[in-house]
């Protein structure tokens, strides 16, 4: 069973930028399909970005519009959400997601594993 953990999170000023990295064990993260949500306060955890197990395929959800970038780094079995052009709206906990299946999927029931969640704090 893979476990995950966050860390990167913080507070920063509209405009700025945060990586968030997800860092797995008990798991090799190039044999999952590994996921980016968000929750903010009263709100449904919402999909971010998916990278597929090969690495090849990402996908995106539609207010990233080019700010987010999703990457890994398999020697040190960990993912990356690059974040830039932050805005107050992207304050939420950012959790990393692993499913043991191949498929970009955007649902939080498709994904198997879930890390604890990582507060992001966009001030105005």
């Amino acid at each position: 069973q893979v476990q995950l953990v966050e860390s990167g999170g913080g507070l920063v000023q509209t405009g700025g930028s945060l990586k968030l990295s997800c860092a797995a064990s008990g798991g090799t993260v190039s044999t999952y399909t590994m996921g980016w949500f968000r929750q903010a306060l009263g709100k449904e955890r919402e999909f971010v970005s998916v990278m597929s197990g090969s690495g090849r395929s990402t996908h995106y959800a539609g207010f990233v519009k080019g700010r987010f970038t999703i990457s890994r780094d398999n020697a040190k079995n960990t993912v990356y959400l690059q974040m830039n052009s932050l805005k107050p709206e992207d304050t939420a906990v950012y959790y990393c997601a692993a499913r043991n299946a191949l498929g970009l999927m955007v649902v939080t029931t498709a994904y198997d594993y879930w890390g604890q969640g990582i507060q992001v704090t966009v001030s105005s």
